[in-house]
Protein backbone atom coordinates (compact mmCIF):
# COMPACT_ATOMS: atom_id res chain seq x y z
CA UNK A 1 0.00 0.00 0.00
CA UNK A 2 1.08 3.09 -0.78
CA UNK A 3 1.02 6.23 1.32
CA UNK A 4 0.43 9.98 -0.48
CA UNK A 5 0.82 12.13 2.20
CA UNK A 6 0.16 15.70 1.67
CA UNK A 7 1.52 19.52 3.38
CA UNK A 8 0.82 22.65 2.76
CA UNK A 9 2.26 25.89 4.00
CA UNK A 10 2.31 29.11 3.75
CA UNK A 11 4.76 31.11 5.66
CA UNK A 12 4.68 29.12 9.00
CA UNK A 13 8.52 29.32 9.61
CA UNK A 14 10.70 26.88 11.38
CA UNK A 15 7.78 24.96 12.58
CA UNK A 16 7.55 23.25 9.11
CA UNK A 17 10.91 21.46 9.82
CA UNK A 18 8.67 19.54 12.50
CA UNK A 19 6.71 18.38 10.01
CA UNK A 20 9.02 17.70 7.44
CA UNK A 21 10.75 15.64 9.83
CA UNK A 22 7.55 13.78 11.52
CA UNK A 23 6.86 12.37 7.96
CA UNK A 24 9.90 11.15 7.31
CA UNK A 25 10.83 9.29 10.35
CA UNK A 26 7.92 7.20 10.11
CA UNK A 27 8.83 3.70 9.82
CA UNK A 28 6.47 2.96 7.15
CA UNK A 29 8.29 3.33 3.66
CA UNK A 30 6.00 3.74 1.23
CA UNK A 31 5.04 6.89 0.94
CA UNK A 32 5.24 9.26 -1.78
CA UNK A 33 5.14 13.01 0.25
CA UNK A 34 4.29 16.03 -1.57
CA UNK A 35 4.43 19.75 -0.31
CA UNK A 36 2.38 22.55 -1.96
CA UNK A 37 3.40 26.03 -0.81
CA UNK A 38 1.97 29.00 -1.26
CA UNK A 39 5.06 31.37 -2.26
CA UNK A 40 5.99 31.89 1.30
CA UNK A 41 8.66 34.49 1.61
CA UNK A 42 10.00 33.84 5.20
CA UNK A 43 12.42 31.32 4.32
CA UNK A 44 10.27 28.28 4.32
CA UNK A 45 11.15 27.14 0.83
CA UNK A 46 14.52 27.21 1.69
CA UNK A 47 13.75 24.76 4.64
CA UNK A 48 11.76 22.24 1.83
CA UNK A 49 14.42 22.28 -0.16
CA UNK A 50 16.84 21.29 2.67
CA UNK A 51 14.60 17.97 2.50
CA UNK A 52 14.64 17.63 -0.86
CA UNK A 53 15.90 13.77 -1.25
CA UNK A 54 12.97 12.91 1.08
CA UNK A 55 9.89 14.75 -1.36
CA UNK A 56 8.49 13.54 -3.68
CA UNK A 57 6.77 16.81 -5.25
CA UNK A 58 6.94 20.24 -4.49
CA UNK A 59 5.45 23.23 -5.95
CA UNK A 60 5.85 26.83 -4.57
CA UNK A 61 3.78 29.28 -5.91
CA UNK A 62 0.77 31.62 -5.25
CA UNK A 63 -2.37 30.17 -4.77
CA UNK A 64 -6.65 30.97 -3.58
CA UNK A 65 -6.09 29.86 -0.03
CA UNK A 66 -5.78 26.56 2.23
CA UNK A 67 -8.76 24.16 -0.19
CA UNK A 68 -7.12 25.41 -3.43
CA UNK A 69 -3.52 23.87 -2.47
CA UNK A 70 -4.95 20.73 -1.03
CA UNK A 71 -6.61 20.40 -4.10
CA UNK A 72 -3.53 21.02 -6.05
CA UNK A 73 -2.02 18.36 -3.93
CA UNK A 74 -4.87 15.73 -4.38
CA UNK A 75 -4.38 15.56 -7.91
CA UNK A 76 -0.78 15.33 -8.13
CA UNK A 77 -1.06 12.33 -5.78
CA UNK A 78 -0.70 8.73 -6.66
CA UNK A 79 -1.25 6.86 -3.45
CA UNK A 80 -3.61 4.21 -2.94
CA UNK A 81 -4.04 6.49 0.12
CA UNK A 82 -3.90 10.12 0.72
CA UNK A 83 -3.36 11.68 4.25
CA UNK A 84 -2.94 15.09 5.18
CA UNK A 85 0.34 16.73 7.48
CA UNK A 86 -0.54 21.03 7.49
CA UNK A 87 2.65 22.53 7.91
CA UNK A 88 2.20 23.14 11.80
CA UNK A 89 1.61 19.65 12.45
CA UNK A 90 2.89 16.72 13.26
CA UNK A 91 2.59 12.85 13.82
CA UNK A 92 2.20 11.58 17.46
CA UNK A 93 5.16 9.08 16.91
CA UNK A 94 7.12 7.37 14.05
CA UNK A 95 4.45 4.16 13.88
CA UNK A 96 1.31 6.24 12.84
CA UNK A 97 1.07 5.11 9.11
CA UNK A 98 2.58 1.20 9.91
CA UNK A 99 -0.79 1.44 12.41
CA UNK A 100 -2.65 3.02 9.50
CA UNK A 101 -1.97 0.55 6.77
CA UNK A 102 -2.37 -2.51 9.18
CA UNK A 103 -5.91 -0.88 9.86
CA UNK A 104 -6.85 -1.06 6.10
CA UNK A 105 -5.25 -4.37 5.20
CA UNK A 106 -7.20 -5.72 8.24
CA UNK A 107 -10.50 -3.47 8.03
CA UNK A 108 -10.88 -3.41 4.12
CA UNK A 109 -12.02 0.28 4.93
CA UNK A 110 -12.58 2.73 2.75
CA UNK A 111 -11.16 5.53 5.15
CA UNK A 112 -9.39 4.85 8.72
CA UNK A 113 -9.22 7.62 11.34
CA UNK A 114 -7.97 8.22 14.63
CA UNK A 115 -7.35 11.12 17.60
CA UNK A 116 -6.03 14.05 17.86
CA UNK A 117 -4.50 16.30 20.32
CA UNK A 118 -4.14 20.22 20.16
CA UNK A 119 -0.83 21.39 21.87
CA UNK A 120 1.12 24.38 22.47
CA UNK A 121 3.20 26.23 19.75
CA UNK A 122 5.90 26.33 21.78
CA UNK A 123 6.08 23.16 23.41
CA UNK A 124 4.05 20.18 21.69
CA UNK A 125 4.36 18.12 24.81
CA UNK A 126 2.03 20.20 26.53
CA UNK A 127 -1.45 19.03 25.09
CA UNK A 128 -4.58 21.57 25.47
CA UNK A 129 -7.01 19.27 23.82
CA UNK A 130 -7.33 15.68 23.46
CA UNK A 131 -9.90 14.84 20.62
CA UNK A 132 -11.33 11.38 21.10
CA UNK A 133 -12.91 10.69 18.07
CA UNK A 134 -15.07 7.20 18.81
CA UNK A 135 -16.63 4.73 16.80
CA UNK A 136 -19.01 6.58 13.46
CA UNK A 137 -22.50 5.95 13.27
CA UNK A 138 -24.79 7.46 10.54
CA UNK A 139 -26.83 9.07 13.69
CA UNK A 140 -24.07 10.77 15.20
CA UNK A 141 -23.35 13.04 12.73
CA UNK A 142 -27.17 14.95 13.51
CA UNK A 143 -25.33 15.68 16.86
CA UNK A 144 -22.04 17.14 15.58
CA UNK A 145 -19.87 14.13 15.37
CA UNK A 146 -17.13 14.34 12.82
CA UNK A 147 -13.36 12.62 12.61
CA UNK A 148 -10.13 15.26 13.20
CA UNK A 149 -9.43 15.98 9.29
CA UNK A 150 -5.89 15.60 9.54
CA UNK A 151 -6.35 12.27 11.29
CA UNK A 152 -8.50 10.72 8.94
CA UNK A 153 -6.85 8.99 5.80
CA UNK A 154 -9.20 8.15 2.58
CA UNK A 155 -8.40 5.76 0.21
CA UNK A 156 -7.94 7.64 -3.36
CA UNK A 157 -10.82 6.40 -5.40
CA UNK A 158 -12.93 8.04 -2.55
CA UNK A 159 -11.48 11.60 -3.74
CA UNK A 160 -12.17 10.44 -7.03
CA UNK A 161 -15.71 9.73 -6.85
CA UNK A 162 -16.80 12.71 -4.49
CA UNK A 163 -15.25 15.14 -6.96
CA UNK A 164 -17.74 18.15 -7.35
CA UNK A 165 -19.11 18.93 -10.50
CA UNK A 166 -16.49 21.92 -11.43
CA UNK A 167 -13.39 19.04 -10.79
CA UNK A 168 -12.85 20.22 -7.19
CA UNK A 169 -12.22 17.69 -4.20
CA UNK A 170 -12.53 20.37 -2.00
CA UNK A 171 -14.93 23.05 -2.39
CA UNK A 172 -13.16 26.33 -2.35
CA UNK A 173 -16.24 28.71 -1.79
CA UNK A 174 -15.75 27.78 1.37
CA UNK A 175 -12.76 29.46 3.67
CA UNK A 176 -12.61 27.79 6.46
CA UNK A 177 -15.14 24.54 6.53
CA UNK A 178 -14.76 22.94 3.27
CA UNK A 179 -13.13 20.32 5.13
CA UNK A 180 -16.29 19.77 7.02
CA UNK A 181 -18.23 19.45 4.08
CA UNK A 182 -16.27 17.62 2.19
CA UNK A 183 -16.24 14.61 5.00
CA UNK A 184 -20.17 14.76 5.32
CA UNK A 185 -20.06 14.21 1.68
CA UNK A 186 -18.02 11.23 1.83
CA UNK A 187 -19.77 9.58 4.87
CA UNK A 188 -23.59 10.76 3.84
CA UNK A 189 -23.21 10.94 -0.09
CA UNK A 190 -21.30 8.26 -0.77
CA UNK A 191 -21.79 6.37 2.53
CA UNK A 192 -18.22 4.77 3.11
CA UNK A 193 -16.76 2.93 5.88
CA UNK A 194 -14.53 4.60 7.81
CA UNK A 195 -12.56 2.48 10.57
CA UNK A 196 -11.44 3.71 13.79
CA UNK A 197 -8.34 3.36 15.55
CA UNK A 198 -8.19 4.17 19.14
CA UNK A 199 -5.13 6.23 19.34
CA UNK A 200 -3.68 9.92 18.28
CA UNK A 201 -2.15 10.22 14.92
CA UNK A 202 -1.10 14.05 15.38
CA UNK A 203 -0.79 16.75 17.35
CA UNK A 204 -1.82 20.27 16.22
CA UNK A 205 -0.61 23.18 17.15
CA UNK A 206 -3.03 25.68 18.23
CA UNK A 207 -3.76 28.67 16.04
CA UNK A 208 -4.24 27.32 12.65
CA UNK A 209 -7.39 28.91 10.33
CA UNK A 210 -10.12 27.36 12.39
CA UNK A 211 -9.42 28.43 15.78
CA UNK A 212 -7.13 31.01 15.79
CA UNK A 213 -9.41 34.18 16.84
CA UNK A 214 -13.31 34.86 17.84
CA UNK A 215 -13.47 36.03 14.02
CA UNK A 216 -11.95 32.97 13.09
CA UNK A 217 -14.78 30.66 14.98
CA UNK A 218 -17.54 33.44 13.92
CA UNK A 219 -16.53 32.48 10.39
CA UNK A 220 -16.38 28.69 10.71
CA UNK A 221 -19.80 28.37 12.49
CA UNK A 222 -21.53 30.01 9.60
CA UNK A 223 -19.75 27.67 6.67
CA UNK A 224 -20.48 24.77 8.94
CA UNK A 225 -24.18 26.09 8.85
CA UNK A 226 -23.81 26.31 5.34
CA UNK A 227 -22.26 22.25 5.06
CA UNK A 228 -24.95 21.48 7.45
CA UNK A 229 -27.76 22.44 5.37
CA UNK A 230 -26.12 21.63 1.79
CA UNK A 231 -25.62 17.72 3.07
CA UNK A 232 -28.89 17.74 4.65
CA UNK A 233 -27.49 16.27 8.21
CA UNK A 234 -29.60 18.36 10.41
CA UNK A 235 -30.24 21.43 11.22
CA UNK A 236 -29.12 25.01 13.61
CA UNK A 237 -28.97 22.13 16.65
CA UNK A 238 -26.15 20.09 15.02
CA UNK A 239 -24.55 23.25 14.75
CA UNK A 240 -24.71 23.63 18.51
CA UNK A 241 -23.90 19.91 19.37
CA UNK A 242 -21.17 20.68 17.44
CA UNK A 243 -19.64 23.25 19.17
CA UNK A 244 -20.58 21.77 22.81
CA UNK A 245 -18.63 18.61 21.81
CA UNK A 246 -15.98 20.36 22.01
CA UNK A 247 -16.21 21.02 25.89
CA UNK A 248 -14.73 17.66 27.63
CA UNK A 249 -11.89 17.63 24.75
CA UNK A 250 -9.83 20.00 27.06
CA UNK A 251 -10.86 18.03 30.09
CA UNK A 252 -10.10 14.83 28.65
CA UNK A 253 -6.18 12.58 28.81
CA UNK A 254 -3.51 14.71 28.93
CA UNK A 255 -0.52 12.21 28.06
CA UNK A 256 -0.17 10.50 24.51
CA UNK A 257 2.15 7.67 23.86
CA UNK A 258 2.30 4.92 21.44
CA UNK A 259 -0.40 2.77 22.33
CA UNK A 260 -3.19 6.00 23.09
Amino acid sequence: MKFSIITISYNPGPLIEDSIRSVLSQDYRNIEYIIIDGGSTDGTVDVIKSYHAGISKFISEPDNGLFDALNKGIGLATGDVVGLVHADDLYADSSVLSCIAKTFETSRADAVYGDLVYVRRDNTDTIIRYWESGTFSPGRLKFGWMPPHTALYIRRDVYEKARLANGEYFDTSFRIASDYDFMMRILVKLKIYPAYVPRVFVKMRVGGASNRNISSLFWKSREDYRAIRRNRIGGFYTLLAKNFRKLPQFFGRKQVTAES
